[in-house]
């Protein structure tokens, strides 16, 4: 079992500096952050944008896998974005773990002025989004004209570190996005379905466990071959609420199959609002909570 966290980029970096190399020196596996233009509530709140704090926290980690949880075709292109984390890849030196999402409703998808897509049109974009960002990651001079994007040349030389490209971890819960996972996902990230219920959002995880196996299985892919992430803050209690309760969620979700298992920066208040303290206590068992897993 690997452990990751996810770092929200509402800190100014004289604070988030701290917070990134902590969670290398610590031995986190991988360290996120929210890819958007701002998020819910915090909206009107400090928010920076995740790739640049991506880019600042490559400088003052060294071993620490880094990644978006989750880059969407909300506001990107793919490439545009292709250069982006081609560039991240590189000054990095490989660590890059590419989160990416359809994108949901929201600030992100009416800042820019544009129509709130419905969910089917949400998933047909993304669609089309991952499998361009594919090729032009892969390909030198890409050339598309789809339904929702056109690239003309687009180039992505020198390539990425991580060949043949970094490795897509794609966030889904419905059976198109878990098609677009068996084809292109070296990774695969659920939130679980929602609840005020805990066993009851447990019961929706193991059930999409069980829908990607199927889907795996039925495009002809051996799922071993597949990484499966798992965000605990998505249950109706935040897995830091103490040391001893992420250990029971981390066991928990390896028993359903889980390679990975992602945590949350205790915040002061609303969204993961916890203590630092137990986060603290966590990180010196990530050893032991690895072999919970």
């Amino acid at each position: 079992m690997r452990i990751g966290i996810v770092i929200l980029p509402d800190q100014r970096w004289s604070e988030a500096r701290r917070r990134w190399a902590q969670v290398d020196e610590w031995g986190f596996d991988h360290a996120w952050t929210y890819d958007h233009l701002g998020w819910r509530d915090l909206v009107d709140g400090p928010w920076f944008d995740s790739w640049t704090t991506l880019t600042a926290a490559a400088g003052v980690t060294s071993r620490v896998k880094l990644g978006t949880l989750v880059a969407s075709p909300n506001f990107r292109h793919p490439a545009a974005f292709a250069r982006q984390v081609t560039a991240l890849d590189d000054v990095s030196d490989g660590r890059v773990l590419l989160g990416l999402g359809a994108g949901g409703i929201g600030f992100d998808s009416a800042v820019l002025g544009g129509e709130t897509l419905p969910p089917r049109q949400r998933v047909d974009r993304f669609a089309e989004f991952t499998e361009l960002l594919d090729t032009i990651l892969r390909e030198d001079g890409t050339t598309w004209r789809g339904e929702w994007f056109t690239a003309v040349d687009a180039r992505n030389n020198p390539g990425c570190v991580q060949q043949p490209r970094v490795p897509f971890v794609v966030a889904a819960n419905g059976p198109r996005s878990m098609r677009l996972v068996a084809r292109f996902g070296q990774g695969w990230v659920t939130t679980g379905l929602g609840g005020d219920d805990i066993e009851a959002w447990w019961g929706t995880v193991a059930e999409l466990s069980d829908r990607m196996t199927r889907t795996l299985e039925q495009a002809g892919r051996d799922p071993a071959t597949l990484d499966r992430y798992l965000s605990l803050d998505s249950a109706p209690v935040f897995s830091l609420t103490s040391a001893d309760f992420l250990a029971e969620q981390v066991a928990r979700a390896a028993r359903l199959g889980f390679t990975d298992v992602v945590t949350h920066w205790p915040r002061a208040s609303s969204w993961y609002a916890g203590d630092e303290a137990v986060l603290v206590e966590a990180a010196a068992l990530l050893p032991e909570l690895r072999r919970a897993g």
